[in-house]
């Protein structure tokens, strides 16, 4: 039987591994919400039409292809992390959710690149969504290797 009890530099490495797997989950849906609260004001931006419901029909349409890519992200990064570790896997779906935020803060309109705008707009939405349904599964697993004995549960 082992001792549920660990020394302060272990329970300190645990800690921090931890808070930096939640703060990379936080990062991520940060996105999604910034996206769905601020949907009503860049959806004329890129979705030319004379009636404001259209607009945001399809900028809504963008946003829920981001969810249907998590499946995938968990599947990829999944397999990605039983070969090549959780770390750097959970480092790829961050940096991924990065460059797709980065992607829609840069994009142009539609007044700029015409029908480019809401093409490039659905991928980096399909990035993130690829990058929230890798990250989500693999910092649960994370979570619940690095967690302290008996709180596991409570960390996953």
């Amino acid at each position: 039987m082992t001792s549920t009890y660990y020394t302060g530099e272990e329970r300190s490495k645990r800690i921090f591994a931890i808070v930096g797997a939640s703060s990379g989950n936080l990062v991520e849906w940060f996105d999604f919400y910034v996206y769905a609260f601020c949907a009503i004001y860049f959806a004329p931006a890129f979705f030319p039409s004379d009636d404001p419901t259209v607009q945001l029909l399809n900028t809504a349409g963008v946003f829920a292809a981001g969810f249907l890519m998590r499946p995938i992200g968990g599947w990829i990064f999944g397999r990605l992390a039983d070969r090549h570790g959780r770390k750097n896997s959970l480092m790829i779906s961050v940096l991924m959710m990065c460059f797709g935020s980065l992607m829609i803060a840069c994009l142009p309109t539609y007044g700029s690149i015409g029908t480019w705008a809401p093409a490039l707009l659905l991928l980096a939405r399909l990035i993130q969504g690829l990058s929230v349904g890798g990250e989500y599964g693999t910092t649960a697993t994370y979570m619940s290797e690095v967690a302290l004995r008996g709180q596991r549960g409570f960390f996953a």
